[in-house]
């Protein structure tokens, strides 16, 4: 039987982080996956897929609507969806590649299979063909990530009514597509192909989009994507999904208690997704699993089994790929006897849309919730000249600070470029920074980045230059 330190279950970006810092901290490490690919939903169905699709139907869209206004005269465009669908995935394949060849320079052992515990120190590794073997490991880490949610009446074929694991490789762009949630999985993806030419509407049970996020970001993005031609059904609660033939039809309670029906061809429901645990048999492990499905841990992510930890997607907390990733490597950390910490307010949130939305912090309604004085200062990306010069002028940069100590709340932004601009913050919040130390830093100019300047002198009496 082969003994480990650590075997780490999973190997998304919170498993394969976890077994490589594991490995840099001299522990004998395996990681355990059922797949033959490593990167879990992140790197093969999720964030890096989709963002290869954003990318590409941006570029479509841009030659479509926006290179004549540069002086770029192309003619007319043509869509080559197999092609831009075989570019995702050879992003993919290589992103996977990679994680295979840090598995090897780390000399972390890789178990294809599934990983179920026999007790708290034994696991098996069931594979493909039937056989199995069993692993010794002093320590596990439970990385198994989450699946797409669905609704109990909902039949998904995988075919005409959808997860986004169907949508990220169409053969066709839909003539309609219902999405039902608009939260980030269902407004990037409708994106994507509102720009490649279907029509798209989006029925969500919540007042509106993107609803975990500041309400000043939902009504801006909301706006925009309007004007880019998508339909928006908020505070509508689905009612059923049916199909028939290539038609997919959908029923929702409206605000005034009627029904509207929507049709179109597919359906895509992304109405969040769920904590995966099947075959992990925890409870052999003495590891509590709560009604919900989330692994139980406490403030060190350890489980109720001392030697069995728990990150990422099927613990509590935003499901991130990068709040998997610190966990990781504080779970690692942690078993070296060192004293990590994860400040779990400072984990930003993005929405890969164009423009692109991020967070990080507080919100309005949460800092007037919790009864704390603040002072907002905001900044238009239209009275930006970077922002001009390129013609990406939506959005704004807002800061929040506290109304005694200026300390900045919460950074919240749409706008081109926000997906790397949220760092920044990030940063400055990690130091504990004033709206006034941000303002007095020198920016670049022309950057986008100028914007969060001028947010933080707009937070600091009122002194934005530039507006």
């Amino acid at each position: 039987m082969s003994q480990f330190d650590v075997a780490i279950i999973g190997s998304g970006p919170g498993g394969y982080v976890a077994a490589i810092r594991c490995a840099q901290l001299g522990f004998k490490t395996a990681i355990i996956e059922k797949y033959s690919v490593l990167g879990g939903t992140c790197l093969n169905v999720g964030c890096i897929p989709s963002k290869a699709l954003l990318a590409s139907s941006h570029h479509y869209h841009d030659a479509v609507a926006h290179f004549e206004e540069h002086g770029i005269e192309v003619g007319k465009v043509k869509l080559n969806l197999e092609k831009m669908i075989g570019r995702k995935q050879a992003v993919v394949d290589q992103t996977t590649g990679g994680i295979k060849f840090l598995m090897d320079k780390n000399k972390i052992t890789v178990f294809e299979g599934i990983g179920s515990f026999e007790d708290a120190t034994h696991v098996k590794v069931t594979k493909n063909d039937g056989s199995s073997e069993t692993i010794e490991a002093k320590y596990s880490i439970i990385a198994t990530g989450s699946k797409p949610s669905n609704l109990p009446f909902i039949t998904l074929d995988k075919e005409r009514v959808i997860t986004s694991t169907e949508a990220l490789k169409l053969k066709e762009v839909p003539k309609h597509l219902v999405i039902i949630g608009g939260g980030v999985i269902g407004i990037e993806l409708g994106q994507v192909y509102l720009r490649l030419g279907a029509q798209v509407s989006v029925v969500e049970f919540m007042d509106r989009i993107i609803p975990g996020m500041d309400a000043s970001l939902s009504k801006e993005l909301t706006k925009v994507l309007k004007k880019q031609g998508m339909k928006f059904y908020t505070s509508h609660k689905v009612k059923s999904v049916n199909r028939k033939g290539k038609a997919v039809t959908v029923e929702a309670e409206t605000p005034k208690g009627e029904i509207l029906s929507l049709e179109g061809d597919y359906c895509l429901v992304s109405v969040g997704r769920r904590p995966y645990t099947d075959g992990l048999n925890a409870d052999k492990a003495g590891v509590k699993v709560t009604d919900r499905g989330q692994i139980e841990v406490n403030d060190h992510l350890q489980t109720s089994a001392s030697n069995i930890y728990a990150i990422g997607d099927v613990v509590r907390g935003a499901m991130l790929a990068h709040k998997a990733e610190e966990e990781g490597v504080m779970v690692a950390e942690i078993l070296a006897g060192q004293k990590p910490h994860i400040d779990y307010n400072l984990i930003p949130g993005v929405v890969y849309t164009w423009p692109e939305v991020a967070a990080v912090g507080k919100t309005e309604e949460q800092l007037k919730e919790e009864g704390v004085a603040f002072k907002s200062g905001s900044f238009p990306f239209k009275a930006l000249g970077r922002a001009r010069a390129g013609g990406d002028t939506d959005g704004f940069v807002k800061i929040l600070a506290d109304a005694k100590t200026d300390e900045v709340l919460g950074v919240h932004m749409i706008g081109p470029r926000c997906a790397d601009l949220i760092a920044e913050a990030v940063t400055a919040m990690e130091f504990r920074a004033s709206a006034e130390d941000i303002s007095r830093m020198s920016h670049a100019h022309p950057t986008f980045a100028e914007a969060v300047k001028e947010a933080a002198l707009a937070a600091t009496d009122n002194r934005a230059l530039h507006v």
